[in-house]
Order: C-alpha cells, then structure tokens, then sequence
C-alpha cells in the first residue's frame, strides 16, 4: 500500500492526470508483488506466486472471477515493471521516484517527438 508521502509524491509531479494515474496503479502494482515477494528486491513473482498469494487473501475468497482478474493485471504490471527495471536492476528493487523518472522520460520523448531523439 502506499504511503500518504508517497501518493503526495505522485500528485505534486507535473504529469498530465492520466498519466499520474497510470503512475498510481503501477505504484500499487508494485507494492503489492513486494508484498507477494516478502521484500523490496530481486524479480516480480511469477503468475503462479500470485495465484497462490492472493488464494489466501481473506477479502478476495468469495469472488473468485475477480481474483483472477486481479492476478491477471498483476501479471501485466509485473512484466512492464521488468520492462522499466531493465537493465539496470530488477522490478521489485525499483521504487516511486523510479517510476516517477520513467514516467516523466516517457512524457518528454512524446513531446519530443520521433524524430528528435
């Protein structure tokens, strides 16, 4: 889960809203396979890690469709997070500013356009 710091981290950049949002969801992401790993460090948990995690999560066992929606976007989070991580750590060593320096690198190339790089 993030921190009120964190979230107020997120809200005082100077990206557009959608892509403070996107910022947000991928925060969540990754807390929650920090969570699932039991730590800050090393690759994303496989699909069946989360599976696994997220049978034994007492709130989510009456709605089993929704659990495996849920396991499917933590899936999809996790391979971007391992795209943003590459090379030089791995998905879970990455943190908010992390993201927050992806996000804003992104920003600028679509500013930039494709043929000022």
């Amino acid at each position: 889960m993030l921190t009120p710091a964190e979230l107020a981290e997120l809200e005082s950049s100077l990206l557009p809203a959608l892509e403070r949002h996107h910022l947000r969801l991928l925060a969540h992401a990754l807390r929650t396979l920090q969570r699932i790993r039991g730590g800050r460090a090393g690759p994303a948990p496989d699909a069946a890690s989360i599976d696994l995690w997220l049978s034994r999560q007492p709130q989510l066992g009456d709605d089993p469709r929704f659990r495996q929606a849920f396991a499917a976007q933590l899936v999809i989070a996790a391979a971007q997070l391992e795209t943003i991580a590459a090379p030089e750590c791995q998905a879970l060593d990455l943190d908010l500013a992390d993201l927050v320096a992806w996000s804003v690198r992104c920003a600028d190339a679509r500013l930039a356009g494709p043929g000022s790089r």
